[in-house]
């Protein structure tokens, strides 16, 4: 079974302050198992549904070599591992950071299987650019979550 997972908080748990915009703004370390037969790299996505003006993207990575089972916390990629730019307008990771007194929000990190070992997709492309790769490509996705509120 294809499972992502982090010691960093737990499964729906809220996410500590050093992951978001209220500290150190990095990512929590990543690891998984179980990738589906025919695995070739990965990719990951970060984002919040519950975003006001509709889903929000934290980070978007792929191109991962399929011997790669983790990611460091603060991770950035190697020269060979894409990053797209997220909607704060950034290469890398950015972190929760929902408005103030807007409630808690959802915090999913979905690592998907891909079947190639590139995608295809330039360096900075947005999100859309990268699922309609991945509509192509995926084999299988696991999935993690995160719960964050600003008061």
């Amino acid at each position: 079974m294809f499972k992502l997972a982090t010691n960093a908080f737990p499964d729906g748990a809220v996410i500590p302050a050093v992951y978001t915009c209220e500290g150190d703004n990095i990512s929590p370390a990543l690891e998984w198992v179980g990738e589906p037969s025919g695995t070739e790299s990965f990719a990951l996505i970060v984002d919040d549904p519950d975003a006001p003006a509709g889903t929000w993207n934290h980070w978007l990575l792929w191109d991962i070599p399929k011997g790669t089972h983790s990611l460091a916390e603060g991770y950035q990629p190697a020269s060979w591992i894409h990053s797209g730019k997220n909607d704060f307008g950034e290469l890398g990771y950015g972190g929760p950071c929902p408005p103030r007194h807007g409630g808690m929000h959802r915090y999913f990190f979905r690592l998907y299987a891909i079947d190639t070992p590139m995608l295809g997709v330039r360096r900075g492309a947005h999100r859309k650019e990268l699922d309609r790769a991945l509509s192509r490509h995926r084999i299988g996705v696991a999935e993690y979550m995160g719960r964050f509120e600003r008061k």
